[in-house]
């Protein structure tokens, strides 16, 4: 694997950190979910009065985005960050905001669904612009998925599963070269189509490639001179799944 240091992302692939996926129970804890050393990391990169864009996966669900920035900027002052701003983008302002990218010290990329968000991304521009932009990188989610070079778009939705058309690899932000599988505790009985999410799906388009399936509370962390999984991971690749890192762990990936 190679580090990126043309230019000095700080990237935090997350699952979630505001909470369990699906779960009914509030979380535990007040902001970000501090498990794993999350906020610890983000904390010793942060700038004070940090300027931030939230990027929704949804660009035409404005109601849901203005009320989704606004839980983000909440969310965020409960951390203890101080935030200057957190401006949200859809399809309202789009290229518009993301040519002025340079102007924020914090993007974060919302969860969605993977293929809608990744053209939505195609449509602003927003992998170009990040090539030459120096600050930190939260995915969600989905989010965490698209910034890999080549994405995979582990299908989620009715018929992609048995879609000769579906595209499960797609080209990315080109952060990093980590595809990501987020939600693992969740999802991993799933079923699409009639097939099982992982079993019959995810495992055999591992074959010639490496995904990480993280729980809720995990994420990878990715800056010029490191690169590593926090809390509890399992490596599917070639057909093969085991468990790599757990809850409290730091599992070194080679740079």
């Amino acid at each position: 694997m190679i580090c990126r240091k043309e230019v000095e992302v700080k990237l935090f692939m997350t699952s979630s950190p505001m909470g369990a996926y699906r779960s009914t129970e509030a979380p535990a804890f007040k902001g970000l979910d501090p498990a794993n050393g999350l906020v610890e990391e983000l904390v010793s990169y942060w700038r004070e009065g940090s300027r931030c864009l939230l990027i929704s996966a949804f660009p035409e669900e404005y109601s849901v985005n203005d009320r989704m920035r606004a839980d983000f900027e909440r969310i965020f002052r409960e951390t203890g960050l101080s935030v200057k701003c957190m401006d949200i983008c859809d399809r309202r302002s789009g290229t518009d905001i993301v040519s002025k990218l340079g102007k924020y010290d914090m993007v974060i990329l919302g969860g969605g669904h993977v293929p809608t968000e990744k053209a939505f991304f195609d449509e602003i521009g927003l992998r170009s612009a990040l090539q030459s932009w120096d600050g930190i990188v939260m995915g969600i989610s989905a989010g965490s998925m698209n910034c890999a070079d080549i994405v995979y778009a582990q299908p989620e939705m009715p018929g992609e599963a048995v879609d000769p058309s579906y595209q499960k690899f797609i080209r990315g932000l080109g952060l990093t070269d980590i595809n990501v599988l987020p939600h693992y505790q969740a999802v991993k009985g799933d079923y699409v189509d009639g097939l099982r999410l992982m079993e019959d799906i995810t495992y055999p388009d591992s074959f010639g490639r490496t995904f990480y399936a993280i729980v809720d509370g995990s994420y990878v962390l990715q800056t010029e001179d490191r690169k590593e999984i926090r809390g509890e991971a399992y490596r599917i690749a070639d057909g093969k799944f085991e468990k790599v890192c757990d809850n409290g762990e730091v599992l070194k990936l080679s740079c």
